[in-house]
């Protein structure tokens, strides 16, 4: 067993965990943060994507161990509860999801995107999210939504 030592979604966690335990595996088993979806355990899909020291990872191709230290921030964790975050609003504004599976991964990957480029092209959104698949939308309406946040997010600079 390793120590762990993480703050996730706000909350610092002090943890026993196996050394080959999944990120993504460790945050919903032990820590119950079931919004970062298991998808295809390949890190392929992107749905289980979460923010390690602000940088989107996907959770299911990094250990726990190796967060150690690390602010991990789920989709549980980028609203206050009373508030939506500003991509979440959009999503749901410009219809971004349909069956929802990978939503979580699609929000917290536009997030990183935003913060790194707040005003990004549609084809930079596109290339920024390539490594989320969405089987549901065909992606235009994940791009508006996307978009649609950047608008938002301008809107609440001061």
């Amino acid at each position: 067993m390793e120590h762990l030592k993480v703050t996730v979604d706000g909350t610092t966690y002090q943890k026993e965990v196996e050394p080959r335990t999944l990120l993504v595996h460790f945050l919903r088993e032990d820590l119950g943060r079931v919004g970062t979806v298991v998808g295809c355990d390949t890190s392929n899909c992107g749905t289980c994507t979460v923010l390690v020291d602000g940088v989107s990872v996907k959770s299911c191709s990094m250990l726990a161990v190796q967060a150690d230290g690390s602010e991990i921030t789920t989709i549980q964790g980028v609203s206050d509860g009373n508030d939506w975050h500003p991509v979440q609003s959009a999503f749901k504004e410009c219809h971004g999801l349909q069956c929802g599976y990978c939503t979580p991964g699609m929000v917290i990957s536009s997030i990183d995107l935003l913060n790194e480029n707040p005003n990004p092209t549609e084809a930079e959104i596109r290339e920024g999210l390539e490594g989320n698949l969405c089987r549901c939308t065909g992606y235009h309406n994940i791009v508006k939504s996307v978009q649609r946040a950047a608008e938002l997010m301008e809107g609440t600079k001061s």
